[in-house]
């Protein structure tokens, strides 16, 4: 490979090593000077870095990702960052990082903040589930404070408890660089979201934030309703996670009746909740006035035919906003989601539909497949494939979703694909969403 020549910034840790050299050298010569034995894994990533002239005029993202499947996998240590620390500290091309599901510790996250605290050009950092700690959380939290480039910080499934989470929240009160934040799978407490619903209510710069998933013992949804309260006052958040929240119809109707107050909120996921018809009454007639809301994801819930009908009701007669409905594995049977698809032919701003887990009759693979091919609703829009069979219509399931690759990325073709992630083509908040 042709190697575009890169300049090194002198750092003390390699004072002696050569001034332009490829990345991947200046990872070999690192290693050699601080007596640390190469990781393959890192060198091949490296070497596969484009770096001609025109690349580094767009930036670029560099994935040292731990779950490459194509590839051998030799994992990042606490040991290994610190030598890519010490060459990327500088460089002023990279402004995306990579490095999900490695072996990344609290011993590791004293580098990583260090590197925060050094870089002024990164904007993404993915450590998604590492091994990160609460005491790791702290050093990262604390190493935001002073910094003023970073804008998407994925936490997702490092384990950095209430405490932790308590951290990134004295972190939003002083931070006013960082735009998206997820703290989904990091087994935070009640605590600890109480704490980040109220820092949202003042904090200007944080337009998407995860919290999925949180540790919760109580049957009151205390968290809802602080989060219901904030959302009455924020005006800057874009997009919100609640995915596993417990969420049951007060909850629901808390939330409904705190977005009459939004006007800036268009990204919703209530998924993996407990909501059902009487909570979706509530949206349904929130539907009817928010002209705000573009993404709604109620998958995992158990909405029912009725939950449908005040769906449809709403996006037929009043709303004009919503784009994207997520309404999988709710119970719903053909006469539910013939409503939905009903709802499309007068509502031509729906343009992309969920329906796979539900219960399919005749009617309702009927009445999909002529959305489709009438045009109204293209293939690429919903997660089901009408075919036919001696005269009867059936559906086959299609990777098509809001956000398929969250958890992983896939062997082949682009993660970012938008008819897999179509939040991405809706809402994007930040670079790497």
């Amino acid at each position: 490979m042709d190697s575009f020549l890169l300049e090194l910034a002198s750092t003390s840790q390699v004072d002696t090593m050569p001034k332009y050299i490829s990345l991947d050298q200046q990872y070999s010569l690192a290693c050699e000077e601080l007596k640390h034995p190469e990781n393959p894994f890192i060198v091949r990533i490296l070497q596969e870095v484009k770096q001609d002239e025109e690349t580094l005029k767009k930036k670029i993202t560099i994935k040292i990702a731990g779950n490459n499947r194509l590839i051998p996998v030799q994992k990042v240590t606490d040991d290994d960052f610190q030598i890519l620390a010490t060459i990327f500290t500088n460089n002023v091309f990279l402004t995306g990082l990579d490095l999900r599901y490695n072996l990344l510790s609290d011993a590791g996250a004293v580098h990583i903040a260090a590197f925060l605290q050094d870089n002024h050009t990164l904007l993404y950092l993915n450590l998604m589930f590492n091994d990160i700690g609460t005491m790791g959380a702290e050093f990262i939290a604390k190493s935001l404070h002073r910094n003023e480039t970073l804008l998407h910080l994925r936490m997702t499934g490092n384990k950095i408890d209430n405490k932790g989470g308590m951290y990134f929240a004295a972190m939003l009160q002083v931070n006013n660089t960082l735009q998206k934040l997820d703290l989904g799978d990091t087994d935070l407490r009640t605590q600890s979201l109480i704490a980040l619903a109220t820092v949202l209510n003042y904090n200007s710069a944080i337009k998407a934030i995860n919290l999925n998933r949180p540790i919760l013992y109580s049957e009151e949804e205390e968290t809802t309703i602080h989060t219901a309260l904030m959302l009455k006052v924020n005006c800057t958040l874009v997009e919100l996670h609640l995915c596993k929240h417990e969420m049951k119809n007060f909850g629901m109707e808390r939330l409904c009746d705190a977005l009459y107050e939004n006007s800036t909120l268009r990204y919703l996921d209530l998924s993996c909740n407990k909501i059902t018809r009487d909570g979706i009454k509530f949206l349904g007639k929130l539907l009817k006035h928010n002209t705000t809301l573009e993404i709604l994801d109620l998958n995992f819930n158990r909405i029912e035919d009725d939950g449908a009908f005040y769906l449809s009701e709403a996006l037929t007669t009043h709303n004009r906003t919503l784009q994207a409905l997520a309404v999988t594995n709710n119970n719903i049977s053909g006469k539910g989601l013939v409503a939905l698809a009903e709802s499309m032919k007068t509502n031509l701003v729906l343009s992309y539909i969920y329906i796979w887990g539900n219960k399919f009759d005749e009617d309702c693979c009927v009445a999909f497949a002529e959305l489709i091919k009438s045009g109204r609703l293209k293939p690429t829009g919903t997660d089901v494939d009408p075919y036919e069979v001696d005269g009867n219509t059936y559906f086959a399931e299609v990777s098509h979703g809001l956000k398929r690759h969250y958890y992983w990325t896939p062997s082949y073709g682009q993660p970012d694909n938008h008819d897999e992630n179509a939040s991405l083509a809706i809402t994007p908040v930040a670079e790497n969403l």
